[in-house]
């Protein structure tokens, strides 16, 4: 059955079977007379906004019968049904996904049309400010769970007519909403119907975990460390790619908004640098860099000169800081691998524990186990040293994912010093740098603006200009409009 007929019990047969209406109590269905006409309501409990539905109920049953002898639809649409979002439909699959996804469905006696009724509501938490992306100055409002909400709050930040929002679902059992977001005339058009196009030929029975899942069916690489995409959960933020050229992709049941196509050096900002002076911006972004090539490069660069101390200068005595006195009971390199693994599992841990008892967690892992270790023997204290230095640039990484893909760059280049020692670490480091130059996020180059070169963009990256000075927006997204004044 793929349409609605005339005869309102064969619809209400097919479409309480395959609800399952008499095996699942929170799939409702109501036969309802108005207006001498028999009606036929669905809805999925806990879905359908109450005041809404008691209000249209309420204004139907003082319909009189001579009021819907004729043209019954058109009356209920335009005139008896005081509500706006009503739409008619006729196929049968339209009307079962609607019900599921929490709009009512009104079905009529001798007619082949059905009402869907968007007085939806979801279960959903007010948009309070996201962990990973906190701001000492700033909105403290953010992307919750529920599509509509995220898109109102893109929207109450972009006023322009140009904003679109292009609508639909993914899944053939899950039926997950997805948004694709642009501005019509600033974004790419090849762009925007690339990512279009990849979103429609998903072709999986669900996506509940969201917008991960989305990713790597529409972004591809999935083996590749190094996040192609950025994960926001900042309205701001959103807005402020939105006004570049970027595309977002928001997913329903997500606080995450995805935004496409991405380079390296977006993972390497953060909203707070824009919250202060420009030089003050600046200095954080230094800062921010330093601490993210001490996490990748810190480690293997000590354990490489623990290995071949002739790379130090002649007078190398100065450096014996360097050295450990005491290099534990086993080999360095297993040491490296243990903390590693540790922090790893330290992390996963306070992931899993309640936040009340987390810092205790911490306190625990650094103080008593570090310190035993040391004491007993099994770690190098410059082991601990270098390794909680690099750990705190992990963890200064704005973008999480980023900072995943880098604690694998450290770990390969650590295995690597070890086996062929400066060979290795030099072999390592340009195979990675190979990676990240042959890494495209929908055909765009992830290093870019360094290669392919852009001056002005790169100083962009380096230094925190003013607002004022960014009049351009960037080239690699191919822009309509280019400029930004």
């Amino acid at each position: 059955m793929n349409q609605l007929t005339s005869d309102l019990s064969q619809n209400i047969a097919y479409i309480k079977q395959a609800l399952g209406v008499d095996k699942s109590f929170d799939v409702i269905h109501r036969e309802l007379e108005y207006g001498g006409k028999k009606f036929a309501l669905f809805f999925v409990d806990g879905f359908a906004k109450d005041d809404i539905m008691n209000l249209i109920t309420v204004n139907l049953s003082r319909l009189q019968e001579d009021e819907l002898t004729t043209d019954t639809v058109h009356k209920l649409l335009h005139k008896f049904i005081g509500y706006l979002e009503v739409d008619p439909a006729t196929d049968v699959e339209q009307i079962i996904a609607s019900v599921l996804s929490g709009p009512a469905v009104l079905l009529m006696e001798n007619s082949d049309t059905a009402l869907i009724i968007d007085a939806r509501t979801y279960p959903a938490r007010g948009p309070a400010e996201p962990d990973t992306e906190r701001v000492v100055r700033g909105a403290r409002d953010g992307y919750t769970e529920t599509l509509v909400f995220n898109t109102a709050l893109t929207r109450r930040r972009l006023r322009d007519p140009n904003l679109r929002m292009e609508y639909m679902q993914v899944g053939r059992r899950s039926k997950t909403d997805v948004v694709i977001s642009y501005i019509e005339d600033i974004a790419d058009p090849k762009l925007i119907d690339k990512v279009r196009k990849r979103l429609q030929s998903i072709d999986v029975d669900g996506v509940p975990m969201a917008d991960k899942t989305i990713e790597e069916f529409v972004f591809k690489h999935n083996w590749n460390p190094f996040p192609l995409i950025r994960y926001t959960e900042r309205p701001d933020v959103a807005a402020i790619h939105l006004l570049e050229g970027h595309i977002l992709i928001f997913t329903d049941t997500s606080p995450s908004v995805i935004i496409a196509p991405t380079t390296l050096f977006h993972h390497v900002q953060h909203a707070e640098e824009y919250r202060q002076k420009p030089v003050v911006g600046a200095y954080l972004r230094w800062i921010r860099f330093t601490a993210m090539l001490a996490s990748v490069f810190l480690l293997p660069i000590w354990f490489m000169l623990i290995l071949d101390p002739w790379l130090l200068p002649s007078n190398w005595q100065q450096f014996e800081f360097i050295f450990p006195k005491d290099t534990g009971v086993i080999p360095i390199i297993i040491q490296l691998i243990l903390v590693e693994i540790g922090i790893d599992v330290i992390r996963m841990a306070s992931i899993h524990t309640p936040t009340s008892l987390a810092s205790t967690l911490g306190l625990v892992a650094a103080l008593m186990i570090g310190d035993l270790a040391i004491h007993v023997g099994l770690l190098s204290s410059n082991v601990i040293l270098y390794f909680a230095i690099a750990a705190i640039g992990t963890f200064a990484t704005p973008s999480y994912e980023f900072g995943l893909a880098t604690r694998l760059v450290r770990l390969s280049l650590l295995l690597l010093t070890a086996w062929l020692h400066i060979w290795g670490f030099i072999i390592g480091s340009i195979a990675w740098f190979i990676v990240l130059l042959m890494s495209r996020s929908i055909g765009t180059p992830y290093l870019w603006p360094l290669i392919p070169f852009n001056g002005r963009a790169l100083l962009d990256v380096l230094v925190r200009n003013p607002v004022p000075a960014k009049d351009k927006r960037p080239a690699f997204l191919h822009p309509q409009d280019p400029t930004r004044e």
